[in-house]
């Protein structure tokens, strides 16, 4: 893949780490973000790179979008609510972003015949707890009014409309399904559960767990995704195509907690708190959710290559020398992952 590639929420952890891949193999790269809740300190490795643009603006921005999408050869779209907390504080400023927002970038990059990569979610499945999840699994989903469900449906919207762009106008589009992706740069300012233990460890605070802690989930290194999502781009046959991108290797959140307490030499303990006191009644989680990413290994050969482990040391290294902050005036939006 060479050219210009336009990333839509490149100043947030996943989008910054992927301007940083794409930058090191020679492509140029712009970012559109709002700052809303990525952080300019994302990008400090590149923003002085000849081949790198930062644009402060926001892809409800019409004409801006139009613009740089008109400019870019490759589109990869990540701006988005960040996680299920920022979508329960403010539903609808979620339900624009992400549907009215997606639909501005991807009719742009039909319309200039771009490729687009479209970052989707996991909470696309529910609360199917069965696994691993397929790409053509069922929806398992609660009632409207549950803000969650509503994020769900916005995100499955998302990509209804890249397949319908694809079928009916040939846009070359491809759909991710990310799981939980961790590592450097993951603010705990929006509730992301590995870099909140974390900073609650290294503080000596307690560990709180919602629920019961047995619920599980698999957590996937920043730099393995980012690898994934350049794999798909390079890949013509990934076109029109959807996949999930995540890691097997399953832990509960007790477990990942007492890891977390060992990596940081913590004398912290493990506090449960109910959803309801953590998240207002009426909230709705799922006790298990692991990818099927089989059909990514077979079209691309992607596997995971780093563990947990690997992953809760690269954020605790990064947490101790004070690379990400977390204070009240970032907390813009708050999710489990």
């Amino acid at each position: 893949m060479d050219g210009t590639t336009l990333v839509t929420g490149g100043a947030g952890f996943i989008g910054s780490h992927l301007a940083d891949a794409l930058l090191a193999r020679g492509g140029s790269v712009v970012v559109l973000d709002d700052l809303s809740t990525g952080r300019i300190a994302n990008l400090d490795a590149v923003v002085d790179h000849p081949r790198f643009r930062f644009v402060h603006g926001s892809i409800l921005d019409e004409l801006l979008t139009d613009d740089l999408v008109r400019r870019c050869d490759t589109v990869v779209h990540l701006a988005a609510a960040v996680g299920v907390e920022l979508v329960l504080a403010k539903p609808l400023q979620s339900l624009i972003t992400n549907v009215h927002g997606s639909h501005i970038v991807i009719d742009a990059a039909s319309r200039h015949h771009r490729k687009v990569l479209l970052a989707s979610t996991s909470e696309i499945y529910g609360k199917n707890a069965s696994g691993p999840l397929a790409e053509t699994d069922d929806r398992i989903l609660g009632s409207p009014t549950v803000a969650r469900w509503a994020y769900s449906t916005a995100k499955a919207i998302d990509e209804i409309l890249a397949n319908a762009y694809h079928l009916e106008h040939g846009l070359e589009a491809i759909v991710v399904r990310l799981f939980n992706t961790v590592g450097p740069r993951q603010s705990p300012a929006y509730g992301m559960v590995i870099p909140r233990l974390i900073r609650q460890a290294l503080a000596g605070e307690p560990l709180t767990v919602y629920g019961t802690g047995r619920q599980t989930r698999c957590f996937a290194h920043v730099t393995d995704v980012v690898s994934a999502l350049v794999a798909l781009l390079d890949e013509p046959a990934a076109v029109g195509q959807t996949f999930n991108v995540g890691t097997n290797q399953e832990v509960s959140i007790l477990h990942l907690a007492r890891a977390i307490i060992e990596h940081t030499d913590s004398d912290s303990e493990v506090r449960f708190v109910p959803y309801d006191e953590a998240y207002g009644a009426g909230f709705e989680d799922m006790t298990r959710r692991v990818p099927d990413t089989g059909k990514l290994r077979g079209l691309t050969g992607w596997v995971p290559g780093h563990t947990l482990d690997d992953a809760i040391r690269d954020t605790v290294a990064e947490m101790r020398a004070g690379g990400v902050t977390s204070g009240a005036a970032e907390r813009v939006g708050l999710v489990p992952s």
